[in-house]
């Protein structure tokens, strides 16, 4: 089967060039002039990936992910138009898992896509190889991670906290289990963007900050004081663990 991916933007331009080029790919594309008519879409097809302008007729993107977030994980890549951080940074801390700066070229949008898909594991055979920190779930046997309180199961991409399942957007899951695999490792926010995002990012490091507190509020119990995800001032983040647990 190939992806469902549907691409919300009150440009029909824009839509246009991203159902071409998406189906190049083998995916199945379904288009969206707004917001209600993206829920609708989402609703009935229950897509593996949600494209959204941030600004749309009706409900913009920041609306839509907030609404689709509540009810389950679905991948989300906003597009925003250059002088909208403000509202990107929303969009990211709402639950988007990307975000693309107009203009932007399709092929970008495309590795973007297969970036995620890959991680999540969702038709990985349609998403481009490379040599990365992550083992490929295709290629190796990833046996569960342990540790005191925490539990992270590769293969199966879920995350217990105390024996009770934490909801984490593919994003965070990636950003978790990668400083799980090098527990006490420093990260800088630039390897985290090169390793979890894949493709050149403007510099904009935000991004990762704000994907680290979300993680954080729901994995921790104590979010401004957290036990396992720690802040290297100036550097990065990484994971302490004080005890490991069979």
């Amino acid at each position: 089967m190939s992806a469902k991916i549907i691409v919300a933007d009150d440009e029909r331009n824009i839509t246009d060039v991203c159902r071409r080029y998406l189906e190049r790919e083998g995916w199945t594309v379904w288009v969206a002039a707004d917001g209600e008519e993206a829920l609708r879409l989402w609703s009935e097809h229950r897509p593996d990936m949600l494209i959204l302008d941030l600004m749309m007729p009706k409900l913009g993107g920041i609306e839509v992910c907030d609404r689709v977030r509540q009810v389950e994980e679905t991948p989300i890549i906003m597009l925003t138009a250059r002088g909208e951080e403000a509202d990107r940074l929303v969009g990211l801390t709402m639950g988007a898992d990307d975000y693309i700066t107009k203009p932007f070229s399709p092929r970008e949008l495309v590795l973007r896509i297969k970036n995620i898909l890959r991680r999540t594991g969702i038709h990985a055979h349609t998403a481009a190889k490379d040599q990365h920190l992550f083992p490929n779930a295709e290629e190796t046997d990833q046996p569960p991670i342990f540790f005191d309180g925490l539990s992270i199961y590769p293969l199966e991409r879920r995350v217990t906290v105390r024996g009770d399942e934490a909801e984490l957007t593919a994003t965070e899951f990636d950003l978790l289990h990668l400083l799980a695999i090098y527990p006490g490792k420093v990260f800088s926010r630039s390897q985290l963007l090169n390793q979890i995002w894949d493709v050149a990012y403007d510099g904009d490091t935000t991004t990762v900050t704000v994907h680290m507190r979300r993680l954080r509020e729901k994995i921790e119990e104590n979010p401004s004081e957290p036990s396992w995800i720690k802040t290297v001032w100036g550097i990065g983040y990484k994971l302490e663990v004080k005890d490991v647990s069979e």
